[in-house]
């Protein structure tokens, strides 16, 4: 019921994430991020739990792979989970569990992994990653790239309801965050309709949390 794809840009440092579902909210569940360590996206019959644990131990020294590995190793019910690491050096990992949903799949490469679960059918990963690899720009345009190209080519084998689009940078927080919880349309639209809205204000909130005397003012009301 859900398709993702996990991302480091070569050029910034910077690792993100993009997942949709049938399932509504499924980035309040499925999407984890640190600056500076890795992105996770947990997924199919999810335990959230799973995306903070990879970031950890990718914070405590473990490549993506090892992290997966660990995971696979230690936690209840995997064969029925799906993982998705990269690492802060680009380098990606993948579980997809025997008990994954319909059509399940999965494609990688330096820097760039995609997954999936009841699709409509076993190219979708590999359309996204082939994606994001040939899109230019910011990260979160390539991923956003990657979404639509994972939908061109069929995406879920039903339609999809909710998507969102994580990204860390040089600060503790996320400096992306987008959510599309619930749509009849389509949600990875709605995402990069947000991001079109949010990407020329994205350096103005990082100022304002390190330093506001330096921050610019779009003009609403109480914003000075």
């Amino acid at each position: 019921m859900t398709f993702s794809i996990v991302a480091r840009c070569a050029e910034t440092g910077m690792l993100g994430l993009a997942i949709s579902s049938s399932s509504p909210a499924v980035a309040a569940r499925c999407s984890y991020a640190r600056a500076g360590i890795g992105a996770v996206a947990t997924q199919n019959v999810t335990d959230p739990r799973l995306g903070p644990l990879g970031l950890d131990l990718m914070e405590n020294g473990l490549s993506a792979a090892e992290a997966v590995a660990e995971l696979r190793r230690t936690a209840r019910f995997i064969e029925y989970r799906q993982v998705l690491a990269v690492d802060r050096n680009g380098l990606t990992a993948i579980h997809s569990g025997p008990n994954s949903l319909g059509i399940w799949t999965q494609a990688q490469a330096e820097n760039v992994a995609s997954g999936g679960n009841m699709l409509a059918n076993d190219g979708v990963p590999q359309a996204i990653v082939d994606g994001f690899l040939s899109a230019g720009g910011h990260i979160a345009d390539r991923l956003i790239a990657a979404m639509r190209a994972g939908i061109a080519v069929g995406g879920e084998a039903g339609p999809v309801h909710s998507a969102g689009i994580k990204i860390v940078d040089k600060v503790s927080w996320p400096v992306v965050d987008l959510r599309c919880d619930w749509t009849e349309d389509c949600p990875i639209e709605a995402i990069a309709s947000l991001w079109d809205l949010y990407k020329p204000q994205l350096g103005a909130y990082v100022q304002r949390a390190l330093d506001p005397r330096e921050a610019p003012s779009y003009g609403v009301p109480g914003d000075e």
